[in-house]
């Protein structure tokens, strides 16, 4: 996962693009970035197909700890003759552990054409062909373990239980689950239909800051270097083991 702190001053604060697959070094990184920022009450803009499930929850920790707003979008810049003008697309995916990520804002706004989907934990390394995979005693120890730690994140986040059983109910053979407005209500990841209160701005007319329609293109981070990171679903969030790493993706 790749951090971009996004500059729109003097119409809002700016934001934090957070775009691409969490691994073992997204924590550290996030940390590296972090370093001489204020991001304390700061708005994380996702774009993820999700990825580790503990690198992830240690992630969401480190968000919640900030006081961190979350929503799901692409961070544009648009080049005009008064200078680079920051937006926000809407049409981005928030995927597996990238939900949990976005669970982690102290408030929660995801735009009505954004695409948020869930699926089950399972064994990184076998998730491309899980039903033909072989799986020992340990192996399940590990998944549910990270079941868990799953479960107790989501509610000390204030998610509901409703999520952890949309999400477990699908198994990586299956098309993610894509949660629908209601659902989103239901297991608590929005806590907010109003975009103004994760991306406060100063312009009335929000022509800067507003999450509005942009391309593929015009993505703020460099689409060649997010290829291999965004262009497909992790099938499923990648649970870890303690001795022999497995990678469990969602």
């Amino acid at each position: 996962m790749k951090f971009t702190w996004v500059e729109c001053r003097p119409n809002c604060r700016g934001w934090v693009s957070a775009v691409g697959i969490v691994t073992s070094d997204t924590p550290k990184d996030f940390e590296d970035f972090a370093r001489g920022r204020q991001l304390g009450g700061a708005t994380l803009v996702l774009d993820s197909s999700g990825g580790s499930v503990n690198d992830s929850i240690t992630l969401g920790r480190r968000f919640r700890g900030l006081g961190m707003l979350t929503t799901v979008g692409i961070s544009v810049v648009n080049h005009t003759q008064q200078g680079d003008r920051a937006s926000i697309a809407p049409e981005a995916f928030c995927e597996s552990m990238c939900v949990y990520l976005l669970l982690s804002g102290t408030a929660r706004y995801v735009p009505p054409t954004a695409h948020v989907r869930v699926h089950q934990i399972w064994m990184g390394d076998r998730a491309d062909d899980a039903k033909a995979a072989s799986y020992t005693a340990q192996d399940l120890t590990i998944v549910e373990r990270d079941i868990g730690r799953l479960a107790k994140y989501t509610f000390d986040m204030g998610g509901a239980g409703d999520l952890l059983a949309l999400s477990l109910n699908v198994p990586p053979w299956e098309d993610l689950h894509e949660l629908t407005p209601a659902e989103l209500r239901l297991t608590n990841v929005v806590t907010t239909d109003r975009v103004a209160d994760v991306l406060p701005r100063n312009d009335p007319s929000g022509a800067i800051a507003a999450l509005k329609s942009k391309s593929v293109q015009e993505r703020f981070v460099n689409v060649e270097a997010e290829t291999d990171t965004t262009a497909r679903s992790t099938k499923t969030a990648e649970a870890t083991a303690a001795v022999a790493p497995a990678p469990a993706d969602k």
